[in-house]
């Protein structure tokens, strides 16, 4: 990426409406904290650069092994998987297929199943793709922002998040200004000029602008919708939804993760704690994205990481959240 995210100013502030539901066309008559791609120097509230813990190291990736420890931890956040029937797991459209192992060439991302490779395909690849990622103000804790990042993970979206857990100094007042209220999730298009709360509103909006029209059953029953997104929720014990401390840093933290993931949902889950500003790249299964990171990294594992305030770039759940927490927290 030839020019970096920087979050600007945070203090500057202009009246706002107070419709629920607002659509703006002018940059001018939208007030928001937005990651600004420019190549210039941004004036931040961070006070000071922040610094990996001393004699740190990334961890050697391991798939599909859990931490010492941690089993708890992914029990709880798997509990979405049938809760939600793996909203979120699957990008639009996915199929699979086993095929013949000399189908797919060794250089290109897929499993492998009884010395056969999975063919994995979808429809997002037809779909129209944003300029600029989109920008969700949100946090873990909610029912209905769950919703949002779900469609977010079926739509193969990278979308900027601005954690707003409760008690956050930051995005939550802002959110306010620009809305009027402190409503979540709250969506910004900058490729529109859209904005909006209602997580059905945000969905359909999704759907219309960057999908195929479609909305995903388990995302269009209504309240047994929400009931159900708090249940996949309950095993986490209210995780990121409160706010813990940390410094702000100058730049949004790149991850690449996905909704139905339990291991990418414990990352996230500190981002937000921490109010971490952070650039998502959505990978779920069928993701055209995968076979790009397989690509430049030689393998495929999620969550991941690159701190571009620190230079850190890692892999494993439980280091990540180590990390941050050593590195940001106050």
């Amino acid at each position: 990426m030839a020019a970096a995210l920087r979050l600007p100013p945070l203090l500057s502030s202009r009246a706002a409406p107070t419709a629920t539901t607002r659509r703006t066309r002018a940059a001018s008559s939208t007030l928001r904290v937005a990651a600004q791609l420019d190549d210039t120097t941004a004036t931040t509230s961070t006070s000071s650069a922040p610094a990996p813990p001393a004699g740190f190291t990334p961890p050697v990736p391991k798939r599909f092994e859990v931490k010492p420890g941690q089993s708890s931890n992914i029990a709880g956040a798997a509990l979405a998987l049938p809760f939600r029937l793996g909203t979120g797991v699957f990008v639009l459209g996915y199929g699979v297929s086993l095929v013949d192992a000399d189908q797919i060439p060794p250089d290109q991302y897929a499993l492998e199943f009884q010395g056969r490779k999975v063919k994995e395909t979808s429809k997002v690849g037809q779909c129209p793709r944003p300029t600029k990622p989109i920008e969700i103000y949100e946090f873990e804790g909610c029912p209905f922002c769950r919703k949002v990042r779900e469609m977010v993970s079926v739509l193969d979206l990278d979308v900027l998040y601005y954690p707003c857990p409760k008690g956050g100094p930051t995005f939550r007042p802002k959110v306010k200004e620009m809305g009027g209220k402190q409503q979540f999730p709250y969506m910004v298009d900058p490729n529109t000029g859209v904005a909006m709360y209602e997580s059905d509103a945000i969905i359909t909006y999704l759907a219309k602008t960057y999908g195929d029209g479609s909305v995903p059953i388990m995302l269009k029953l209504g309240l047994l919708t929400t009931i159900t997104a708090g249940l996949a929720m309950s095993g986490r014990s209210g995780r990121g939804s409160s706010y813990s401390p940390a410094k702000l840093p100058a730049q949004p933290i790149e991850i690449w993760a996905y909704e139905g993931s339990p291991f990418c949902k414990i990352a996230r889950e500190t981002l937000v704690e921490l109010e971490l500003p952070h650039l998502l790249h959505s990978i779920a299964r069928g993701s055209p994205k995968r076979q790009d990171f397989f690509k430049k990294y030689g393998l495929f594992q999620a969550p991941y990481i690159e701190d571009p305030n620190t230079g850190v770039k890692m892999f494993e759940s439980a280091s990540i959240v180590e990390y941050l927490r050593a590195t940001y927290a106050a």
